[in-house]
């Protein structure tokens, strides 16, 4: 009996706990990545705090916490989307330069190119 009322008082507790904690999170919007280096850093940075979460026990209180780490990590991936999309349309202009033989535009969008590819990559 005693498990038995263990288990219903652990059930009844993640009852309360749990609208407690989504109704917290509804309106969470994690980190802003404005910029390509704030979405790198917020990349890196909240990459090790899941990975530190899902090294633990995923309680609750730990899946709330992945819950949050996600929003911050979604709007990193969506800076990250939309740069790389940029990052394509300079590495194009290049290629058509090349094809072209335009030296101006070739040195002009390859560095365009190299200094914002270098925040991703080093």
């Amino acid at each position: 009996m005693t498990i038995l009322r263990n288990i219903s008082a652990i059930t009844a507790s993640l009852l309360i706990a749990l609208p407690a904690l989504a109704s917290d999170t509804d309106h969470f919007k994690g980190k802003a990545a404005n910029t390509l280096e704030q979405a790198v850093s917020n990349f890196s940075e909240y990459n090790q705090k899941l990975e530190e979460v899902l090294a633990g026990d995923l309680s609750p209180e730990a899946m709330h916490e992945v819950h949050q780490l996600t929003y911050t990590l979604e709007n990193a991936l969506q800076k990250l989307d939309d740069e790389i999309d940029e990052l394509e349309e300079t590495l194009e202009k290049v290629h058509k330069a090349s094809e072209h033989a335009d030296p101006d535009t070739v040195r002009s969008a390859g560095k365009e190119y190299l200094v914002n590819s270098r925040k991703i990559v080093k």
